[in-house]
């Protein structure tokens, strides 16, 4: 059974709909992570006017070393903070991104079934081993694309839990690390 020049104008038209849909959804991604990036840029130049002024203001090497080492653990916890934002974006971005793609796939496969079965009704006498070699090539691709789909969800929820510790483990080592001690100043 051969296309429509209506169903092609459909197909294609569909095929658009979804390129612009999954570059918008992609361009909101970026903007996401430009956004982020402003934030921290402008919490970083105040905060670097704020650590120079507490540095110009040091008298010994000792308060030196306290003023580094208050600097430390909020330093880490920023950064781990900063990673699960960025984190945090990509697989949101990535989560719509897939969504997009699966109910692409979907609506094509159902699409090519229903196809299958139109021809199915229309095949001459005697072609029903190639009817149903085409189905179980289909299944066969159907539960291939299934186990793929579930290996990748399963292998991206291991790599955020991963993620998740690695960063509590970096908070906790930055909390727990010794400080110095200041020396008693003679007057």
């Amino acid at each position: 059974m051969m296309l429509t020049a209506e169903q092609l104008v459909a197909n294609q038209k569909a095929t658009v709909e979804t390129l612009f849909e999954l570059t918008n959804k992609a361009f909101a991604g970026v903007e996401k992570l430009v956004e982020l990036n402003l934030q921290v840029a402008k919490a970083s130049m105040s905060e670097v006017a704020e650590t120079a002024k507490a540095a110009m203001s040091v008298k010994d090497a000792q308060e030196l070393l306290s003023l580094q080492a208050s600097l430390l653990q909020p330093a880490a916890e920023k950064a781990a903070a900063y990673g699960r934002h960025l984190y945090d974006i990509a697989a949101a971005t990535n989560a719509e991104l897939t969504r997009a793609a699966e109910a692409q796939i979907a609506d094509a496969q159902g699409k090519f079934m229903a196809t299958v079965d139109t021809a199915v009704k229309s095949a001459p006498a005697g072609s029903e081993n190639a009817v149903a070699l085409v189905k179980s090539a289909m299944a066969a691709a159907n539960n291939a694309y299934e186990s793929v789909n579930k290996a990748a969800k399963q292998a991206a929820d291991v790599a955020e839990a991963n993620f998740q510790a690695m960063t509590n483990t970096a908070v906790k080592a930055a909390q727990s690390a010794p400080k110095p001690r200041r020396a008693a100043t003679a007057a």
